[in-house]
């Protein structure tokens, strides 16, 4: 809309011909009036005001006669004739296009009732770039069906991938598509299950929860009773966390066909009691990595360490189990970690990858945000959301002091287009910054915009007075950075990201290892090397997508994400049943792996699915997602109580 006119609504002004014509008629009448006014005051001041003629007139009494007799004239001139110069500002809307705003108009006059009537109260006027971004608000016709029809392909192909598991897979951990086979690889626990229970729930499948939930109670409790060592960060978020979701998930829908719910609150308590081996095992407030379930011992990984990320995302599930079973040992072991963390030196808020259990100390000085440092800071403001009435306000702190690190140490701009990406200090703030980001990475816009409005809409943050400017600030730095790793799918000739992608910027430049698109506007932003060419099916994007679409409401984030599940549909779908991950997304046709990860269908299918749903399916204030997409329910005082 031109800055020059006003914001009428299109209701207000039916454009058609006959209308047209219409305000044609009235645009002239309005001259001729102003025009009639223009010679009749001439007439006046050339005659009338003229100083000599003045006093031969006012010295009669006829003179004064006809000086009075005009003076009337000009004025009913006015009353009958300014009001249509007037409505063609305050009255556009009701006298154009209208039949009786025709009739005043060719009557020559709108009266005394019209001109004495109070104008209406107009939309407030929008400035150019406002109007464009509530144009692109504005719902479009067939709009909402175009997404529902998008959300059940992407019901279609978890139905695809559940089967091809089904068939050839089930009980194993993984899936092998190519191979038409099942792969135990995280310890034999039937990982793809529980992973896919509660993404299959909020699908409404209920054949597909069926067949987990029935599978869950015949075997899952016996595996945990006899199955050997297992990673305590994988097996909590993926297992525990699937369980307590898929709990309280089958608890509150009405029409829920599977086991008693209690099955799998059962096997997730079972299966923590084993876990907390590595808490109390450990000399430390740091746990141990690795738990062997059968004899309930623990012991560190070979090289003594454990990842910072893996020690500090095991809090939002085992609260959740305190809250449920009653019993706060869960809660007291996980939030230890956190609390000795608090303490702990830090730069800027930024921790190393590596903690001692034995010690209790960070080990060395990379500093990155990929992986075994990604989900510290995720869990920071996570678990700070699922109690807020707790006083953990620490976590809070320690949240907003690390996004400020973040932003003054690592977040850079790419050259010669100017992508903004988070690199990494692997030598610590005395080495070499280098421009390397992990897909891992872009979970944090959708960390940092549920840190700046708490879940709730941008519009209504901001209609509240909720945010703060470095609310803002993180607003923004979330966009910038959904929108680079989106261009890291768009930049490769599969409409795939690669593992790992660094940025040619300051102090590092290097050519011939594009992504393969051509027609790419960051084609020379964005470097791919051989090694890291891979892609894994992982949710980090989509996941980013779905909350900034939730907060922002700007459909773009649909739109990347369909651009993704497309390409994930053209390249990695295996007839026979499943999805496969990829060698090489610069080359088509890309190779296959032969492998299907669990958190395809626990995390990047849901996250896909949940962009396309309305906002009030797994809504973002009322429910906390763990770091493998296990919607957890956010606990409020009265839920305490």
């Amino acid at each position: 809309m031109p800055s020059n006119t006003l914001p009428y609504s299109i209701k207000d002004v039916q454009y058609d011909n006959a209308k047209f014509r219409r305000r044609s008629l009235f645009h002239v009448r309005c001259r001729n009036i102003i025009s009639k006014n223009e010679w009749f005051l001439k007439v006046i001041s050339h005659t009338f005001l003229t100083k000599k003629v003045k006093r031969e007139l006012m010295a009669c009494s006829t003179g004064k006669f006809l000086a009075l007799l005009m003076i009337c004239g000009l004025t009913y001139l006015m009353v009958t004739h300014a009001s249509p110069i007037k409505s063609i500002t305050n009255h556009v809307s009701s006298v154009v296009g209208s039949e009786e705003g025709d009739k005043s108009i060719i009557n020559g006059g709108i009266g005394i009732k019209r001109l004495l009537r109070k104008p209406p109260r107009l939309p407030p006027r929008l400035f150019p770039d406002e109007v464009n971004s509530s144009n692109k608000s504005m719902p479009k016709p067939n709009m909402e069906s175009k997404w529902t029809a998008r959300q059940e392909s992407v019901r279609k192909a978890f139905i695809h991938a559940w089967s091809g598991y089904k068939n050839y897979a089930m009980g194993y951990d993984e899936l092998m598509p190519l191979s038409k086979r099942g792969v135990d690889g995280l310890g034999g626990l039937g990982a793809t299950v529980v992973d896919a229970l509660d993404t299959a729930m909020i699908m409404k499948l209920d054949d597909v929860v069926f067949e987990a939930g029935s599978w869950i109670e015949k075997h899952l409790s016996e595996r945990i009773s006899h199955k050997g060592q297992v990673n305590v960060f994988e097996t909590t978020i993926r297992v525990v966390g699937g369980l307590l979701s898929a709990y309280h998930l089958s608890n509150s829908n009405p029409t829920y066909k599977g086991p008693s719910p209690s099955v799998y609150l059962e096997n997730a308590k079972n299966l923590a009691d084993r876990l907390l081996t590595a808490f109390t095992s450990s000399p430390t407030a740091i746990p141990f990595s690795d738990v062997v379930l059968h004899d309930h011992t623990a012991h560190s990984a070979p090289d003594g360490l454990s990842s910072t990320s893996e020690a500090s995302t095991l809090q939002l599930e085992f609260n959740y189990l305190s809250f449920l079973t009653g019993e706060p040992k869960y809660s007291f072991e996980a939030m230890k970690v956190l609390e000795h963390m608090k303490t702990l030196p830090k730069i800027e808020g930024l921790v190393p990858i590596y903690i001692s259990p034995s010690s209790g100390a960070f080990s060395g000085g990379n500093i990155r945000l990929g992986s075994r440092g990604d989900s510290y800071y995720e869990y920071l403001i996570k678990v700070w959301l699922q109690q807020r009435q707790s006083n953990w306000t620490y976590l809070h702190d320690m949240y907003a002091e690390a996004m400020k690190g973040v932003k003054h140490l690592l977040v850079k701009k790419s050259k010669p287009n100017g992508l903004v990406f988070v690199g990494e200090l692997p030598s610590g703030i005395d080495g070499d910054f280098s421009p390397k980001m992990d897909h891992l990475v872009c979970f944090l816009p959708g960390t940092l915009a549920l840190g700046a409005t708490k879940g709730i809409t941008k519009s209504k943050a901001m209609e509240e007075n909720l945010l703060t400017f470095e609310d803002f600030e993180n607003l923004k730095l979330a966009e910038d950075l959904a929108k680079t790793c989106f261009e890291m799918y768009a930049v490769t000739s599969t409409g795939l990201a690669p593992e790992i992608a660094y940025f040619n910027s300051e102090g590092y430049s290097e050519d011939g290892l594009d992504g393969g698109n051509k027609t790419s506007e960051y084609m020379h932003d964005i470097v791919i090397k051989h090694a890291d060419r891979h892609n894994l099916l992982r949710p980090e994007t989509v996941e980013s997508l779905f909350i900034l679409y939730r907060i922002t409401e700007d459909a773009k984030y649909r739109e990347w994400g369909w651009s993704i599940f497309e390409a994930f549909e053209k390249y990695t779908k295996v007839d026979s049943g499943g999805y496969s991950s990829l060698d090489d997304v610069t080359m088509l046709p890309p190779r296959q792996r032969d492998k299907m990860e669990t958190f395809f269908l626990g995390e990047t299918l849901k996250y896909l699915y949940l962009l396309f749903s309305d906002s009030n399916v797994i809504p973002l204030t009322e429910f906390v997602f763990n770091t493998e997409a296990h919607p957890i329910p956010i606990i409020t005082k009265s839920k305490m109580e």
